[in-house]
């Protein structure tokens, strides 16, 4: 065995600390990596193509996005997920919305993906692209353009309801100011999420449900969705400026069962914990579940309030898992909706009492409170109501968002 002499063993330890040291200082003075946090966000369903529309020729998808929190840098996500075969995106631009099909040149950026302009997302899958420079306002509207070559697509991933009009033309169009004689589209297709580089102390709130959080029957083209206009109050108060909202709502949605897109528990990690910078979820979900449930003319997927509030359980704890603070909303009125009855309205009284009471959540917000007529509780107030008893108009929307105390976000 070499034995080392005292002068060089001397000398290497403090070639080792040096080394060491500098490597300590290189990683303090190492910038911060970005701090991303989702502004806009969607759920996304299936959707058959088997009559080829959207894959019988190249086509160009532009589709437009209310954002709420503002930044610098931009990172967007794209979908395969409930694609059969890979799919490729030949070319993807964004840049701010000037009107309605029309880009803000200026702004224009093409999106690469690990520096490459196209890119082939696989069977289920997502992918970032790379980060973006783009003086993003909070509140714009941002135009993602996809250039999607023609290729065999049996399933589209889709958002189908939008309530916000998009568009389509053949071709590659994607760096295009105009688009001529575009095709109008009342869907985000393959568009999953967009995110902005954000301080420190930002953080993104998720609204999680059914229809009433997509915003069905609100006025298209206008915002007018209940995460919207939360996003709006949470601005206008310099406590929780920071923070932005993600619709994930899907029409129809259920707990415990498929209905239009997954149910909520299967869905829960792609639509919520695969957010970026997740602090807080509203979840709004179940009326769909007791509707059908207790359908008097066609029940199906029978489940009981117990049942419910399992399904509601799994997801405060999931969430609980990854530090994110849970609210849970209570179901609007549905008496007088063309799935309504005494039984099931038993049911939402008794998810709705759990909600009001129960301690794993970490604040309730009363949407049936907000919503429900004072001399009829069980039904929507007149002045709230779309008109088919179940959905709120714009003044609904408002109501709910108004309600909502803001105070949940800030105490610790």
């Amino acid at each position: 065995m070499t034995r080392l002499r005292p002068a060089r063993l001397s000398v290497l330890l403090a070639f080792a600390f040096t080394l060491t040291g500098s490597r300590i200082a290189a990683a303090k003075n190492a910038p911060a990596p970005p701090h991303w946090v989702g502004t806009w966000a969607t759920a996304d369903v299936e959707r058959s193509n088997a009559k080829g529309e959207f894959g019988a020729a190249d086509m160009t998808f532009r589709e437009i996005v209310h954002v709420s929190l503002g930044g610098g840098l931009v990172r967007i996500e794209l979908s395969n997920e409930f694609g059969t075969e890979p799919l490729t995106i030949g070319a993807a631009h964004v840049a701010l919305t000037e009107n309605k099909t029309d880009i803000a040149l200026p702004t224009a950026n093409a999106l690469l993906f690990s520096g490459r302009e196209t890119v082939t997302i696989p069977p289920g899958g997502i992918v970032v692209s790379d980060p973006v420079k783009l003086a993003l306002p909070a509140f714009a509207d941002l135009t993602v353009s996809l250039f999607v070559p023609a290729q065999k697509i049996t399933h589209l991933t889709v958002h189908g309801s939008a309530y916000q009009t998009n568009y389509t033309v053949t071709g590659n169009a994607v760096g295009s100011k105009t688009l001529t004689e575009p095709k109008k589209q009342g869907s985000w297709f393959f568009l999953k999420a967009v995110d902005v580089e954000a301080p420190a102390e930002a953080a993104a709130v998720v609204a999680f449900g059914d229809s009433i959080t997509d915003g069905t029957y609100s006025t298209s083209d206008t915002n007018q969705r209940w995460p919207d206009l939360l996003a709006q109050r949470l601005a206008a108060d310099k406590k929780t400026a920071n923070l932005g909202v993600l619709n994930v709502g899907i029409g129809g949605n259920r707990v415990l069962h498929d209905v239009t897109g997954p149910n909520a528990l299967s869905r829960f990690d792609t639509d919520v914990l695969a957010q970026s910078g997740v602090k807080y979820m509203i979840v709004l979900e179940s009326i769909n579940d007791i509707g059908h449930a207790y359908d008097p003319a066609k029940p199906y997927d029978v489940v009981t309030a117990e049942d419910i509030i399992a399904g509601l359980t799994q997801m405060i704890e999931r969430a609980h898992m990854h530090g994110i603070k849970v609210f849970g909303a209570t179901c609007t009125p549905y008496v007088g909706a063309k799935y309504s009855s005494p039984a099931g309205e038993a049911v939402r009284t008794a998810v709705n009492t759990w909600i009001r009471t129960s301690k794993k959540l970490d604040g309730v917000v009363d949407f049936d409170k907000a919503t429900q007529d004072p001399a009829n509780p069980t039904a929507f107030a007149p002045a709230y109501d779309h008109g088919d008893h179940l959905h709120p108009n714009d003044a609904g929307m408002k109501a709910m968002a108004g309600s909502i105390d803001l105070k949940l976000f800030t105490e610790k």
